[in-house]
Formats: structure tokens, C-alpha cells, sequence
């Protein structure tokens, strides 16, 4: 079976919906491909930063994304190395109505996001289609993809074919497969950790309105509390290449370092069964010299995979497709587009990647390598001085992580009213 569109986005993830929503409002004709039956998957990226809760009420569904379940985080804090701990990043300070981080299941967000982009004539999504290879044209420029389809409930291939586009954007992830095809091999940065999540239960009275993220270090490891609805969402780190010995010491070891490291959830940690309920995240860095060939685009973390230091992954992935479409839209209605286009969503989306990357490396060094190598960080004195005594600059540091060093505004073309 063979078919065409102007551009096909491959990956069903906040970048990819974002970027379909955005090309369709502008008339673009896109599909999305997504190998998934849903978006049902845990221990996802949760965190939506204030640039795009802003880019949501600029699209005109603020609203409706608002009475979706979530949670808000308030705060950031820093171990002050006396047992207590200082606030380094207050987003309360920010103006509102953006002066938060909400924690809202993905899976919520993307079927909030497709079903605003099903409202637009010609947004396409197709569920259970896996891309298996890049389509190229006489000259060698990517000419769209082929694919395959499976059965929801059985995985049994349903058959095959190609998709012709003008341009093909790869949004499918760290692991990038459009990315291996198109021979683009990315720069990889040391990570000294890996990240295991899980959840446990809340306790009726710990029903916090906003909560904050305090690390909990340990001799060589550190664990973080994500404050859901109905429960903590909680990331252990440890040392990479730690998972086989992990597994191999059993759920009651692992039950003892949660235990060890935050003794006011030891009444709960019988909720892990079994290593079964501990999902591994291989953590990465790293980012492409070159985001595009003629044909294709790369963004979010097929360009660049971004530590979960900070959370800004998604949200730097959704900027991405949101200046993507702001430069590809017209000269894809024009039938005009070429690679200087694709070279200017690299341009103009670098600046950010690498500096949020720098701060991530920085974090790894003077943080995370420590704690792996059994060594306790410390503030520096001076910033423990400045945060405690000068509360007021806890807002840089906050709008930082909210934003982000170049937050991109919803191109005119996709904006509207909000909705009733």
C-alpha cells in the first residue's frame, strides 16, 4: 500500500504530537506515526514546565489542560550537608499563572494533544504503524518512509507499505531508529548514573497542594520523590552498569537502600514485589552535530537525549517542534522547502540544547559522579549564604528550569481562542 502527505512526523511523543498539532493548524497536511496501540506507558516523562503551560494557553487549551489529574511542584531544594536543606529553586516567585511545574501523566497530556489536532482536516494519526526504514529518492534525499502495521492485540503484522512526504521529521526518541538509517551518529557525554523508577503510595494526610523534589543522598546513591495525585513517583540513582548485581541482590535488598535512604517510607516499601516493579532508565547525553539531511529532521531526544537532571527533557523536545513548525510550515505549503529551512530550526534550537546540556554535564561532575564514588557533595558555603539570606534570588535558578534559556512562543498561525 502506498500513500503520500507532505510531511510525516514518526513518533508519538510530545514533540511528535506537538509538531502535528502545529503543522495542521497552519494547513499542513502531516501524519503521525506511532508504533505504539496507546500511550499508556509508565514512567514517562511527567513534568510540563511553566514555557509550556504558556504555550498551551497561547494554542487556547490552557483550559481544558488544567482539569487534567496532576499534581504542582513548588520548589526545588539542595542537601545543606547539616541534615537540613536549602531551597535553590522557588518557581512560587514567578508571576503567575506561571509559577509552577506540573506533574501530569504523559499518556493524559498526549491524548489531551491529539484530540485538539484531530479537530484540524488535515492531522492524520496512525496508531500501531512501526517505520522500518527511510525512503530515498534518485538523488538520495529522504523520501518519505515504510512501515508496517500490527495487530492491537496480538502484534501480528497486518501488512506493509510506504509513506511518501516531502519532508520526514524523526521524533522517536533517544534510541532513534531514523536516526541509525540516516547513518547519523551522535556525540555521547559520561553519565555517571543510572535511574531505576518505581512507585509507593501516599498517605491520606501527606495530600500536599504543592509539593517540592529534596534528593535524598546516600554513601553512593540518591533517591528522589516526585509528589503525584495518589502517590510518589520515585527515581533511585545509582552507578552505571549497577542493574545485574542490583537484580541479583533481590527486592528485599533493594527494599532496605529505599529504606536507608528515606526512613519515613520504610512503612510502605513492601508495595515493591519484586525487582519486577523497578523500571531501568539507561541514562544518555548526547546530541547530533547535524540535525538534518536533505529530506529528514531530527528533534527532541533524537537530536539530542537530554539527562533527567532537571526534568527539561520533554519540554525542551515540544520547543523544538514548536520553532520546527514556525520555520517549515510555509515553505512546506509553498512547496518551497529546502535545507537551509531544516538548517534554521538547528540554528535556532542549538543555543539552548547546549547550554541545558552544559548545566547537566556541570550537575554529573560536581554532584552525581561524587555521590557514585562514595563521597558526599556540599553546597559550595558562598551559594548556601546567598540562597538563605537573599530568598528573592531563588527565582533566577527557578525560571531557569521553568522556561529554560530560550522558550519559544506558539507561532501566529496556531494560536487561538481559548476554549470554552
Amino acid at each position: 500500500m502506498g500513500s503520500s502527505t507532505q510531511c510525516v512526523v514518526v513518533g508519538g511523543g510530545p514533540a511528535g504530537i506537538v509538531l502535528g498539532l502545529l503543522l495542521a493548524r497552519a494547513g499542513v497536511e502531516v501524519t503521525v506515526l506511532e508504533k505504539h496501540a496507546d500511550f499508556l506507558r509508565d514512567f514517562r516523562g511527567d513534568t510540563v514546565h511553566a514555557s509550556t503551560i504558556r504555550l498551551l494557553d497561547e494554542l487556547g487549551l490552557g483550559e481544558g489542560f488544567r482539569q487534567l489529574p496532576q499534581s504542582k511542584l513548588g520548589n526545588f531544594q539542595l542537601p545543606a550537608g547539616t541534615g537540613d536543606s536549602v531551597i535553590l529553586a522557588d518557581f512560587g516567585l514567578l508571576k503567575e499563572p506561571y509559577n509552577y511545574v506540573a506533574m501530569v501523566p504523559q499518556w493524559d497530556l498526549l491524548n489531551f494533544l491529539v484530540e485538539a489536532a484531530k479537530q484540524e482536516p488535515t492531522f492524520t494519526l496512525r496508531m500501531n504503524t512501526e517505520v522500518t526504514e527511510l525512503l530515498r529518492d534518485g538523488s538520495g534525499a529522504v523520501s518519505g518512509v515504510a512501515y508496517r502495521t500490527r495487530d492491537p492485540l496480538t502484534g501480528e503484522n497486518l501488512g506493509t507499505g510506504e509513506l511518501k512526504a516531502a519532508l520526514t521529521v524523526a521524533c522517536d526518541g533517544r534510541s532513534s531508529m531514523l536516526r541509525a538509517r540516516a547513518g547519523l551518529v551522535p556525540r555521547e557525554f559520561p553519565v555517571p548514573f543510572d535511574t531505576w523508577w518505581f512507585r509507593l503510595p501516599r498517605n491520606a494526610d501527606e495530600r500536599d497542594p504543592v509539593a517540592s523534589i529534596a534528593p535524598s543522598f546516600g554513601t553512593s546513591d540518591v533517591l528522589l520523590s516526585l509528589t503525584r495525585k495518589d502517590f510518589y513517583q520515585i527515581a533511585y540513582l545509582a552507578a552505571k552498569g549497577l542493574d545485574p548485581k542490583l537484580r541479583a541482590e533481590g527486592v528485599e535488598a533493594f527494599r532496605a537502600r529505599v529504606a536507608r535512604l528515606r526512613p519515613d517510607l520504610s512503612d510502605r516499601v513492601d508495595n515493591i514485589r519484586s525487582v519486577d516493579d523497578l523500571h531501568l532508565l539507561d541514562v544518555k547525553l548526547n546530541r547530533l552535530s547535524e540535525w538534518h539531511k536533505p529530506g529528514l529532521l531530527l528533534i527532541g531526544d533524537a537530536a539530542h537525549a537530554m539527562s533527567p537532571a532537571g526534568g527539561v527533557g520533554i519540554n525542551l523536545a515540544v520547543q523544538d517542534a514548536v520553532a520546527a513548525a514556525r520555520i517549515i510550515a510555509s515553505p512546506l505549503l509553498s512547496k518551497t522547502l529546502d535545507d537551509r529551512h531544516l538548517a534554521a530550526v538547528q540554528k535556532r534550537r542549538w543555543p539552548p540544547t547546549v547550554i541545558v546540556q552544559t548545566f547537566q554535564r556541570v550537575l554529573h561532575r560536581v554532584i552525581f559522579a561524587q555521590v557514585m564514588a562514595g563521597k558526599q557533595p556540599k553546597p559550595p558555603k558562598l551559594l548556601l549564604i546567598v540562597l538563605r539570606n537573599f530568598p528573592g534570588l531563588r527565582k533566577l535558578p527557578a525560571r531557569m528550569i521553568a522556561f529554560g534559556p530560550r522558550p519559544e512562543h506558539a507561532p501566529q498561525f496556531a494560536r487561538r481562542k481559548p476554549d470554552a
